[in-house]
């Protein structure tokens, strides 16, 4: 079955005490502490990580940190990154743009069983709004939606067709070398959908430069009204280290059978910022991912996942 998103169980592993491992207790925030500079996890990197391919753009030294760095994987829903992108580079100025809901958006995640923003048929949601439906709860509606508004052609298949390759031109343009996009929203058809951890954190540092989009991952939730009805959307963010683990500023989960769990993140204490990546990490994407910023900040951090409502969408 072929999910751009889905509910991912964090799985145990050898050798961890209960869910979140040794380094990971539960407390009821997320707890900083300094360590030496000079440690063997300095030298060595951040231990061991279950991932498949992960990628730290700044260790403790400034220096990048990468498992199969330059790998190319599938990479589900993180897709979704780009998407942003296109949109915001090419149409920054239509962010209060009025988009009306299609059925076919819909019928697209019933078809495909995908994550969903749940939008409703008939209803008007700005640019800016969909952007908040396609990054918090990973919505391949809100996906579609922006796809067939921003290609061009007589046909919404032509006009997604389209937008897919403005995807493709903005991964050179960004000199992203080992990514390619089939997809809008991370349902690849074809397998023609991957990246690497290094191009993922190059495109997640372009996407941060974006003050709008920047302010967008970095919400924990939203409630958004539509335009023309009185209709109330509430959004949680699929990223559950936003709010769990102190400084992240986003990125953007996501999640298929091909993929695996995948995870782009990124943290910032005081001036600096570090982007890291997870792809296909069924070991524990969020453990790992505060493992790896622990390495980069010379921290041990004590985290409680932070846990979304329920009947929320996951990712």
């Amino acid at each position: 079955m072929q999910r751009c998103g889905g509910s991912v169980d964090v799985r145990l592993r050898r050798g961890v005490v209960r869910r979140w491992g040794t380094a990971l207790t539960a407390s009821t925030a997320a707890v900083a502490v300094a360590l030496p500079t000079a440690t063997a996890e300095a030298a060595a990197g951040p231990g061991e990580i279950g991932a498949k391919g992960a990628y730290l753009d700044s260790g403790p030294d400034g220096k990048p940190w990468g498992k199969a760095a330059d790998t190319k994987r599938p990479m589900a829903s993180t897709t979704k990154i780009m998407t942003a992108v296109v949109v915001l580079d090419d149409h920054a100025g239509e962010l209060d743009r009025q988009i009306a809901v299609k059925q076919s958006y819909r019928d697209w995640v019933t078809r495909k069983q995908a994550s969903t923003a749940d939008l409703r048929t008939g209803d008007k949601l700005t640019v800016r709004q969909l952007l908040y439906a396609l990054m918090l709860p990973s919505g391949c509606d809100a996906a579609y939606a922006l796809a067939d508004t921003f290609g061009s052609g007589g046909t919404e298949a032509a006009r997604t067709d389209s937008f897919v390759a403005k995807m493709n031109d903005k991964a050179r343009e960004l000199g992203l070398r080992n990514t390619h996009y089939d997809s809008f929203d991370g349902i690849s058809s074809q397998g023609g959908n991957y990246s690497t951890p290094r191009d993922l954190a190059k495109l997640a540092r372009h996407a941060l430069s974006s003050g709008t989009l920047a302010t967008v991952m970095k919400a924990t939730s939203t409630q958004q009204k539509a335009a023309n009805v009185n209709r109330l959307y509430t959004w949680y963010n699929t990223n559950k280290l936003l709010g769990s683990y102190q400084g992240v500023i986003g990125l953007k989960t996501g999640s298929t059978q091909a993929a695996g769990p995948c995870l782009v993140f990124a943290a910032q204490r005081g001036s600096r910022k570090v982007v890291g990546v997870i792809l296909n990490d069924a070991a524990g994407r969020y453990p790992d991912a505060a493992k790896m910023l622990d390495y980069a900040f010379r921290t041990r951090t004590a985290m409680k996942l932070r846990r979304l409502p329920s009947g929320a969408h996951e990712d």
